[in-house]
């Protein structure tokens, strides 16, 4: 039989693992709710990238060239247009506090776009890069590049263009190394490298 302290003693250890139970539920569901809106921002983000990046492949590539870079250098001997393959690096939107696609109305972002010609190499390939605002609230999307004039440096101009904070952001980042594997690997399969 069980003596009155052995009882005690099996009683406590049994609510102390109720209890250990309870706290790691407890833990679990505090990590749940913290990162829900996480989650969502991350998602919403992710699906900004796979929008624009759409965008841009399926545009006219004149909508979105600058700086000089002239789509039609590509050699127009293939009977079929050359793919545009894009990675995109979103630096924010507007309004900042949307947490669903259909309310983002514009998109600062850079673009680096490859024109893929076959057999052709990323290296030497046409290029379309840059600093871009994307307006999401018209269909199709309204494409605006960054561009200098003849009155109007570059930097000055990304300036005008952007809110501050976003034009700090467009002067130091660009695409990752993973953003650019990705672009790398989509432009060779699009080439048939």
């Amino acid at each position: 039989m069980f003596s009155r302290e052995r009882f005690a003693g099996w009683y406590r250890h049994r609510f102390a693992g109720v209890a250990a139970i309870l706290l790691a539920s407890a833990g679990v569901v505090v990590l749940v709710n913290v990162a829900g809106p996480e989650t969502e921002q991350v998602d919403l983000r992710g699906q900004i990238i796979a929008r624009m990046r759409t965008t841009l492949e399926q545009a006219d590539p004149e909508q979105h060239h600058h700086a000089g870079h002239d789509p039609r250098q590509v050699a127009t001997g293939e009977e079929t247009k050359p793919a545009v393959v894009c990675g995109v690096h979103v630096y924010g939107y507007e309004p900042a506090e949307v947490t669903a696609l259909a309310d983002v109305e514009t998109v600062y972002a850079f673009h680096l776009c490859g024109i893929a010609e076959q057999k052709r190499p990323w290296d030497v390939a046409v290029k379309l890069v840059g600093p871009l605002i994307m307006d999401m609230s018209t269909e199709p999307s309204g494409i605006q590049v960054v561009e200098a004039t003849e009155d109007v440096r570059f930097v000055d101009r990304l300036w005008e263009m952007f809110p501050a904070r976003y034009a700090e952001l467009a002067q130091a980042e660009a695409l990752g190394e993973s953003e650019m594997a990705d672009l790398r690997r989509r432009y060779d399969t699009a080439a048939g490298l």
